[in-house]
């Protein structure tokens, strides 16, 4: 069965876009998505600088776009892809590129909603001086409760012992300097504590967003991060995106999910190399190609002949 996946913020670095550009319609559809997400997209992810695209309100929405248009070019059809594609998943705000790829919403809702998302959430990290922090191996129980003693929510478990804290600055630098016997602290270049409660004002905001938006139930299984269930209404999954900002991304759950529904390769769409690494490490035996380039797409082409269309009788 194949699956295929939409990373979330830090997957994309300066230029990533540039070699899609000769990718027919690529640049068009960039050029008429700009005004919707509010943002220069080929700037973005052709010629901005790192920092330019580690801004919240440039990265969601670059992210998206990306996912979007290396999706059309994998897959021109969107019919034919809904006939072979078993399951669609993403990582935060990949779930909002997920969405579109199940057909739940359409290209030009995804980048409203990920315009809104991206504002909100950029305002709400600008409230209070927070951040992000991965903690990597170490007794699972052992980091769950040295999280908890300091304050800490785990807003993001990737499986494999990568569990991502979150917080005030001086809770981060607490953990710092007392952290979970024989687990490894890597400070994330992030511009607030996303996933938590302290992104609530991002919640309200699209809340009031979600009833302007058009929305159908999915075309293809959708995994949510909320806790890795299989989501068959529209409306939910909406839902979930809304709520998803404050709350805890189980990505873990997901590729248990994925394994049970019986996953045999994984394609991760532009930027890719993030999801697929954790595959690799957690659901041995699965396929798995990072579309990082055009230069990709034949590969990609040949994982969807083989494993593509297999167990579409009990999806959406």
């Amino acid at each position: 069965m194949l699956v295929i996946v939409a990373p979330g913020q830090g997957a994309q670095t300066p230029g990533f876009l540039s070699p899609w550009l000769e990718v027919d319609g690529v640049a068009d559809r960039l050029r008429g998505w700009s005004e919707v997400a509010g943002l220069d997209l080929l700037h973005a992810g052709t010629e901005a600088s790192a920092e330019e695209i580690k801004d919240t309100a440039v990265a969601q929405p670059l992210l998206v776009a990306a996912g979007l248009v290396t999706a059309r070019a994998l897959f021109p059809d969107e019919t034919a892809a809904r006939s072979v594609v078993g399951a669609v998943a993403g990582h935060s705000v990949g779930e909002i590129t997920a969405a579109a790829g199940a057909g739940v919403l359409g290209a030009h809702d995804a980048l409203t909603f990920v315009r809104e998302r991206s504002r909100a959430m950029a305002e709400a990290a600008a409230v209070t001086e927070t951040g992000m922090t991965a903690v990597l191996g170490g007794d699972p129980d052992a980091v769950a409760a040295k999280l908890a003693e300091h304050g800490l929510t785990p807003a993001n478990n990737n499986g494999g012992g990568q569990i991502v804290a979150a917080g005030t600055l001086a809770q981060l630098e607490a953990l710092k300097a007392d952290p979970p016997t024989g687990a490894r602290l890597i400070p994330l270049k992030v511009a607030g504590a996303f996933h938590t409660e302290h992104m609530a004002p991002g919640v309200e905001r699209l809340a009031k967003l979600a009833p302007t938006l058009t929305v159908a139930d999915p075309q293809v299984r959708y995994v949510s991060n909320r806790d890795g269930a299989v989501v068959t209404s529209g409306t939910e999954v909406l839902e979930r995106l809304v709520s998803q900002v404050s709350n805890p991304v189980r990505w873990d759950l997901c590729m248990e999910t994925l394994a049970g529904l019986g996953a045999t390769a994984v394609i991760e769409l532009a930027p890719a190399g993030t999801l697929t690494g954790l595959v690799k490490r957690n659901l041995k035996g699965v396929a798995t190609l990072a579309l990082k380039t055009p230069a990709d797409l034949d590969k990609a082409r040949e994982l969807i002949a083989e494993h593509g269309g297999k167990d579409q009788e009990s999806m959406a």
